[in-house]
């Protein structure tokens, strides 16, 4: 793993105890709650490896929800989060699970409500470093370090062509970037990390580009 500073190993201001188990995990619920929208009525979190055997001593429960709530790293409310749900008439239920191969610090977080879902599955890689590595069957790579545009589109030639050339007329730089599809000229998924974030402007133009018909803007978590 390649360490870019200091505070990838002493890990974010939290709540803790753990910078991997419970600050990475909220983490990764602030992304999925940024991708989804909105506080989601109905929650399911599966825990696999380490995640699964030590969740509740570790607060990862109770740091997972607060980032679907919407509760930064360092938030107090961190400890009370399952009671906050609770008081908001969320739904949620925890499992312990096992997939073969999967990272040792992995959690499958599945968002419901009136018509919407969203299936996300995160890793947590120590020192709050984190990955979003499924979105909705996808496989991706997002990290929460950087501004990020998330968007669905039709699988064809010159729409990832198309974009990156908006994005640097507008002197928007791309720092990564992962395209991933579920069929050939079927739906695809671009992740994009950026240096900044894009103004509301630009992000009209790139929501009326067709065949883009999902774009999501996360902020840094």
């Amino acid at each position: 793993m390649r360490y870019r500073s200091m505070f990838d190993i002493i890990g974010p201001a939290m709540i803790g105890p753990s910078s991997s188990h419970t600050a990475g995990a909220n983490r990764i619920g602030q992304l999925a709650r940024q991708i989804y929208g909105k506080t989601p009525s109905q929650i399911g979190i599966t825990f696999y490896g380490s995640f699964a055997e030590t969740y509740q001593g570790h607060g990862t429960d109770r740091a997972v929800i607060a980032g679907l709530l919407g509760m930064k790293t360092d938030d107090e409310r961190i400890r009370n989060a399952l009671e906050i749900a609770r008081e908001q008439n969320i739904q949620f239920s925890f499992h312990r699970g096992s997939l073969e191969g999967i990272h040792p610090n992995s959690v499958r977080i599945e968002l419901g409500d009136a018509g919407e879902s969203l299936n996300a599955v995160g890793i947590s890689l120590g020192g709050g470093r984190i990955e979003l590595i499924e979105l909705n069957d996808y496989n991706i790579r997002l990290s929460g370090d950087y501004p990020t545009l998330v968007l669905e589109h039709v699988d064809q030639v010159g729409v990832i062509r198309d974009l990156a050339r908006l994005l640097a007329e507008h002197g928007i730089n791309i720092s990564h970037m992962e395209v991933d599809r579920k069929q050939r000229a079927g739906q695809a998924i671009a992740v994009i990390e950026m240096d900044q974030m894009i103004d509301e402007e630009l992000l009209r133009q790139i929501e009326e580009t067709k065949p883009i018909f999902m774009v999501k803007q996360l902020e840094v978590v």
